[in-house]
């Protein structure tokens, strides 16, 4: 089954994350493997965990990120899942799930994109406003 090359971030591993320290290392080798396609948007709430964001699917809001585009999907996808603390095999719960979603880029074109998707409780948690993480001071 074919998989999209496009990843959709909406926290420390966008480009204009580069002050925040989590995620730094990271963000550097996605910044070697992938071509940012720029600002894009989905449907979803994006909560404030503390030193990085979740997003959360549902309600009437909108998060705002980036479109990236994968040189190797595959292999890119494997250590950022490991990144994200998706245990292989689904042992346990995980704090993010990687699901395919569409997202809409900045010229309005709507495209297919893998999203970590926040799976926990997110009670008591605030929410970013207008769905835009900002890098924390």
């Amino acid at each position: 089954m074919p998989m999209t090359d496009i990843l959709f971030a909406y926290g420390t591993l966008m480009t204009a994350a580069h002050a925040s320290r989590t995620g730094r290392r990271e963000r550097e080798r996605l910044a070697r493997e992938a071509r940012s396609l720029g600002a894009a948007r989905l449907p979803g709430r994006l909560v404030d965990l503390g030193r990085y964001p979740g997003l959360v699917e549902g309600g009437d809001s909108v998060v705002h990120g980036e479109a990236l585009r994968l040189a190797d999907p595959e292999a890119t996808l494997a250590w950022l899942d490991t990144y994200e603390g998706i245990v292989p095999g689904g042992r346990g719960p995980t704090e993010y799930v990687r699901v395919e979603r569409t997202i809409r880029l900045e010229a309005e074109q709507d495209v297919t994109a893998w999203v970590y998707v926040y799976q926990r409780d997110v009670t008591g948690k605030p929410e970013v406003p207008g769905g835009r993480w900002v890098v924390p001071a």
